[in-house]
């Protein structure tokens, strides 16, 4: 352990792994892109809950925490440089809090307090230890923390409070979650990857891959200025997408489409005519509307003030179709 105190030998880059994270940061700005797009109803899917898409963004975060392991090795192998690396880390805590701050500001009801960023500066110091471990050791910790959420999972994660942490039942609404478990096993892969082909043949092979055309150069390029594009990609893209989707109505127009076609459907499977349905979903469309529910119900996120007022408009939806219901409290054909 006494290479924890200092004692370093600087080895030169890698060029092939700032290619490797500038084809994450790349694949990271396209599903953001089409989060947005989604979002704003420019495209028909739900990027959030397709299963490619899901598949997609699980992909990226898996090669990002494992170039966090990686990149530490590579950094602090042969003995930690504190400098830099406090250095390094400030930035990336630093960008946490700005991720947090802004999302907070944007999206109040489900902001990010535990997302990529937060991870990497939380892994970059637990995973300190383990470059001076034996690699059993290692293997059997990353092991475990892969494989207990499988097998374990409590009611008690679901609070924001602990589910940083991992093992929920339910995830807490939030617009990115990165949990130490399993998350943390799988920076551990990359540290222990890293320390496998440190010294040997293999990274006197990988030294030598450079990048020899423009796509590569720009890509390594990318690679080394990866915490930045991270920090500025998001609000160029929602400052660009945000306004357009304002100005076309997409998000409101499609949304009201989709509420009265799922509104509709589920008042005639509940025994109302279809012209009576119509009434009662119009009426209900120009409630939310003029109480600003749309982010509550299509966030999963009603609050029992939202709730009454939903009540509230539905009491007198039904009523409207159903003048013998007023002063009752009916349930509502929805």
């Amino acid at each position: 352990m006494s290479k924890m105190a200092g004692t370093t030998t600087k080895r030169p880059r890698l060029p092939i792994v700032d290619m490797a994270r500038g084809v994450a940061i790349v694949a990271m700005v396209i599903y953001h892109l089409f989060w947005d797009l989604s979002f704003y109803r420019f495209i028909a899917v739900d990027v959030g809950y397709d299963p490619g898409w899901v598949l997609f963004a699980r992909s990226i975060l898996f090669s990002f925490m494992v170039l966090v392991g990686v990149g530490l090795v590579l950094g602090h192998g042969d003995g930690i440089r504190w400098r830099r690396f406090w250095r390094r880390w400030l930035f990336v805590a630093g960008g946490a809090l700005l991720i947090t701050l802004g999302t907070f500001l944007t999206f109040p009801d489900s902001f990010v307090y535990f997302g990529v960023l937060h991870a990497i500066a939380l892994f970059s110091l637990l995973g300190l230890p383990f470059l001076f471990t034996p690699l059993w050791l290692n293997g059997l910790v990353a092991a475990a923390i892969l494989a207990l959420p499988l097998v374990f999972s409590d009611p008690l994660y679901n609070a924001k409070l602990f589910s940083w942490i991992g093992f929920w039942v339910v995830p807490p609404p939030t617009n990115d979650l990165v949990p130490v478990f399993p998350w943390f096993g799988v920076t551990l892969l990359g540290i222990i990857a890293a320390r496998l082909i440190r010294g040997t043949a293999v990274e006197t092979r990988l030294a030598t891959i450079q990048p020899q055309n423009a796509p590569a150069r720009i890509l390594a390029w990318m690679g080394r200025w990866s915490l930045v594009i991270y920090l500025v990609h998001q609000p160029l893209l929602l400052g660009i997408i945000a306004p357009l989707g304002m100005a076309m109505g997409t998000q409101e127009a499609s949304r009201e489409i989709e509420f009265l076609n799922s509104c509709q459907a589920t008042c005639e499977q509940a025994g109302t005519t279809a012209a009576l349905c119509a009434i009662y979903c119009q009426c209900g469309l120009e409630g939310i509307k003029r109480d600003d529910l749309w982010e509550p119900i299509f966030g999963g996120l009603v609050s029992a003030a939202d709730q009454a007022r939903l009540d509230a408009n539905n009491r007198q939806c039904s009523v409207l179709i159903y003048p013998e219901l007023d002063g009752q409290s009916p349930a509502p054909p929805r």
